[in-house]
């Protein structure tokens, strides 16, 4: 009766600008005797409600019968619909089902669909769509050897570059993260061209200004590089020569909190000046929130070393996002865009004055926000988050995608990780998707090869996590399952993001193993060179930039897809299964070019191996309209000849075969004869 996913039901598909006529349609059986539709839209910010009437629009087909409407949203904000229907029984609620469909009345009451409008002034930057993003945690990618100056000396230095990091906690229970490898901004710039190798068109940079532990999320300075990494002048050198590559560079912004060890709030009385914490004289005391000073204020998730900010307070939101502010200093020094860490925990006001800042910068910054659920339904603090509405994030980090691949890579059924996927493109706007950063495994996760190829963590502890190792036998079935998932990851709308060294075969469940150095010299060469390979057909195919998407088959154990625009095409199949899976390709798909996977017969018949996978390719038609359409139909005969192979590969009774096979004898006469006689 209806499903928002068909262009035949809802005109057009997915999220919409403001005052954009939205066309609906739904299809009632005649023999309900409908008198009456109706589509009720709830608007989410004021609750209120609008009721439009359906009208009767002619027939579909002998049975049923169409009714239509057009709704045209007036503002940028959440919808949500559904329908009632007058039929001979009475009026009758039509709510959301599965994949988009209706629930023939008799669905979840109150499950509604649900419309996104954005703002239609709202644009994403062009240069990272296509793409594809490598993330770097920089004290454990690549040392440059490059001499430091003004490092503080409680800082532990590794001796050998490919020691476990410091796993156990310290005094008092407390892990300080204090322990350093020494990767820095001039070993990336060192290491471009291997980016480059790969495919890179953006680096994201986890936290690099001063700050006093590893992972650099309790920032100390938010004006200088950190010692260990360099200074100015090598991030400066960095963006410059990653640019002449076509490579840009996005960095991490961590606004909703300090460090407690840092020129703002001092605590620990490392910096000469008075920080908040020290006196109601410093000019940060206003940033914070004292409940009793100077020992008991508002901090990051309880962390009393990440004394939570203030970001309406007038003078921090100058200093981040004024004319002279942070946001706009990092883009003149050549960064092109902001990573914003719990983004969630943001105002909205913030994100969109961060936005504003960095976008009168650079009109091609992008702004970036960590968000670990859909983005456009999330709710914290007491409201619903306006992220993608057009005035704050331009994407997120699509944790729902990549909790879908390791999912079905794990065994769910493959119904669950199209919804999953379907269900963020019909949520997101289409700005938004052609740059979702797609990852499969960040700082905050398990490393995917470990998460697919290794036991489950189910909370273990640290100790437990640094003594796994995965066995040979574990880690080749966790390396055909990662490049499964990095086949998914890479042909998904959006932009594939990349964690320093999966490329390369790196181990590790939680912080700090997933956060190893990499392993220069001792990677996995065939995973290296597969990377290497997704990074090519990322550029060779138009389609994975911006092309649409369509789901061909998703139950069990095997999913396929398809990505295309008007200059090729793309089919995906992966098998989950550790069985094979056979399937038989779309008629469209028989002239295909295999990529790699196994070559299907002529008859369209493919054998997909246990965790195997196949990847095909429609090239462009010549003329100044090509359509994919145009393909050349399989001759009568191959059609012919098609058919017998299926029917001697059936499982029917042979006397029925050898009838099928008489009628296709006397066709193949009939059309000979007619030849001849013409």
């Amino acid at each position: 009766m209806f499903n928002s996913r068909s262009l035949s039901y809802r005109s057009p598909m997915g999220a919409v600008g403001d005052h954009q006529p939205v066309h609906f349609r739904v299809t009632m059986p005649r023999d309900l005797r409908v008198s009456a539709v109706r589509l009720l839209v709830l608007h989410d910010q004021d609750q209120s409600l609008s009721t439009l009437d359906l009208f009767w629009c002619g027939m579909n087909g002998e049975n049923f019968e169409w009714w239509e409407c057009h709704f045209i949203p007036q503002e940028e904000g959440l919808y949500f619909y559904h329908f009632q229907v007058n039929t001979w029984r009475g009026w009758q609620d039509l709510y959301r089902g599965t994949d988009g469909e209706d629930s023939a009345f008799h669905g979840p009451i109150g499950r509604l669909w649900q419309l996104t409008v954005f703002e239609h002034t709202y644009r994403t930057p062009d240069w990272l769509s296509g793409g594809v993003m490598y993330q770097i945690f920089p004290d454990r990618f690549f040392a440059s050897g490059k001499e430091k100056f003004n490092v503080p000396n409680d800082r532990m230095l590794h001796k050998k570059w490919d020691e476990e990091p410091i796993w156990q906690f310290g005094e008092k229970g407390i892990i300080k993260n204090n322990d350093y490898f020494g990767g820095d901004l001039p070993g990336i710039t060192q290491k471009l061209d291997y980016l480059k190798g790969l495919g890179v068109t953006c680096i994201y940079l986890n936290p690099i200004f001063e700050a006093h532990s590893n992972h650099r999320y309790n920032t100390a300075n938010y004006e200088k590089i950190d010692p260990l990494l360099g200074n100015e002048e090598d991030f400066c050198t960095l963006c410059r020569e990653a640019k002449r590559l076509g490579i840009h560079v996005i960095i991490d912004g961590v606004f909703n909190h300090t460090g407690s060890d840092s020129i703002y709030f001092n605590r620990e009385g490392r910096y000469p000046g008075p920080g908040a914490y020290q006196s109601k004289d410093s000019p940060y005391y206003s940033w914070y929130r004292f409940h009793n000073w100077p020992n008991d204020y508002e901090c990051w998730w309880n962390f009393n070393t990440l004394p939570d900010v203030k970001e309406e307070n007038p003078d921090y939101r100058n200093y981040i996002t004024g004319k002279d502010g942070i946001i706009r200093k990092w883009i003149r020094a050549g960064a092109s865009g902001w990573r914003l860490d719990v983004a969630d925990e943001l105002p909205d006001d913030f994100l969109e004055d961060i936005r504003k800042a960095a976008r009168e910068e650079n009109p091609d910054a992008v702004i970036l926000g960590e968000v670990w659920e859909d983005a456009t339904t999330k709710y914290a603090y007491g409201k619903r988050r306006r992220y993608l509405l057009g005035n704050q994030l331009d994407s997120v980090m699509n944790y729902p995608f990549r909790n879908a691949i390791l999912g079905f890579l794990s065994g769910q059924d493959a119904a669950q990780i199209m919804e999953s996927i379907t269900e963020i493109l019909e949520n997101y706007p289409p700005q938004t998707i052609r740059i979702l950063m797609n990852h499969i495994g960040t700082h905050d996760t398990e490393r995917a090869l470990s998460a697919l190829g290794g036991e489950p963590l189910n909370g273990r502890d640290r100790k437990w996590q640094s003594e796994q190792k995965l066995s040979e036998e574990q880690r080749a079935h966790g390396v055909e399952r990662l490049k499964a998932a990095s086949l998914i990851q890479y042909t998904l709308p959006g932009v594939p993001c990349l964690y320093y060294g999966d490329e390369a075969g790196m181990e590790g469940y939680r912080d700090p193993f997933n956060r190893r150095v990499y392993p220069w010299g001792n990677e996995d060469a065939d995973l290296l060179e597969w990377y290497r390979g997704l990074g090519s057909l990322r550029k060779e195919f138009s389609c994975l930039k911006e092309g649409d998407f369509q789901p061909i088959h998703a139950s069990g154990h095997l999913l396929i897809y398809t990505r295309s625009n008007l200059r090729d095409q793309l089919l995906i199949a992966v098998n989950a299964a550790d069985s094979e899976e056979p399937f038989y390709l779309p008629n469209d798909w028989r002239t295909a070019q295999v990529e790699f996977g196994p070559e299907p017969d002529r008859n369209g018949s493919v054998t997909l191996e246990a965790q195997g996978i196949l990847l095909l390719s429609l090239r462009k038609i010549a003329g100044p309209n090509p359509s994919l359409e145009a393909l050349p139909a399989p001759s009568f005969n191959e059609t012919i000849e098609s058919i017998k192979d299926q029917i001697l590969e059936s499982e029917q009774k042979p006397v029925i075969k050898e009838q099928l096979m008489d009628f296709l004898e006397k066709i193949d006469s009939q059309k000979s004869d007619s030849k001849k006689s013409t």
